[in-house]
């Protein structure tokens, strides 16, 4: 928690802003994981893990996708400024080429499957509560991004949403 706390103190005090959401969300991931982290390995052909292993790894492709895309078409920059946002964030140009022609979060969207991912490394009733809460806690994350967003890149921004899902491509 430590790590998450220095990580994230600049959006820990507005709770306006999509970073104090993530930061939950990021508290509920690690409880995930500290709590199956010995099972990581354990029994690694039941059904349970295949699924877990399976999510992993679209959380590995869709973190790198997004964060390529991102990085090379998103031009961030200083005259961006927004305390709040980490520098790779901090994008210039609205970007809807590659993971990002299909879904608008694909960062977020890899860490709601890296939740779930970590979730079948032991899944119980305890865990399912905080598993979907990091879910709700990275959905409401990625509202209050849309909404800075749309104050910074206007009406291509709501144009975007229109013909693009916000995590799961042609679903959701």
């Amino acid at each position: 928690s430590i790590i998450l706390v220095i990580a994230s103190w600049r959006a820990l005090f507005n709770i306006n802003k999509h970073g104090f959401y993530r930061f939950f969300g990021w508290e509920c991931m690690a409880w995930l994981f500290a709590s199956v982290y010995k099972l990581w390995f354990s029994n690694p052909i039941s059904v349970p893990q295949l699924i877990s292993w399976g999510l992993l790894l679209i959380a590995v492709y869709m973190v790198m996708a997004g964060a390529i895309t991102l990085l090379r078409e998103g031009k961030p920059g200083r005259e961006r400024d927004e305390k709040n946002l980490y520098s790779f964030e901090k994008t210039t140009r609205l970007v809807d080429s590659g993971i990002f022609r299909y879904i608008r979060h694909p960062l977020y969207s890899s860490l709601i499957f890296l939740t779930w991912g970590i979730y079948f490394k032991g899944p119980s009733v305890e865990l399912t509560l905080i598993a979907v809460m990091a879910t709700l806690l990275l959905v409401i994350t990625a509202l209050y991004d849309e909404n800075e967003c749309i104050a910074y890149f206007g009406s291509s921004y709501t144009q975007y949403m229109k013909r693009s899902k916000r995590f799961i491509p042609f679903v959701i």
